[in-house]
């Protein structure tokens, strides 16, 4: 599973405070999260962490991803 830092998951189950939407704050064997709902941040082993996710959003995907991708692309082509 590809998660990031920046990605948000929403979780198969609720948080303590009632949010069930998480931002990654490092990864690694192990990720930091933080609740959306509380701002709570705590670590969980990545293995835990990818069976409890239902699924992941990157808010940068839509506008910056597909920009870089084209500029990218246009730079080699040149070269080439």
């Amino acid at each position: 599973m590809d998660i990031r830092k920046g990605d948000r998951l929403v979780m198969k189950k609720k948080h303590p405070c009632g949010a069930n939407e998480m931002i990654v704050l490092r990864t690694g064997m192990d990720f930091k999260l933080r609740c959306a709902g509380c701002a709570r941040e705590f670590m969980i082993p990545r293995s835990k962490a990818e069976r409890s996710v239902k699924a992941v959003s990157r808010p940068d995907e839509g506008s910056e991803g597909s920009e870089g991708t084209e500029d990218t692309e246009g730079t080699e082509g040149g070269r080439s």
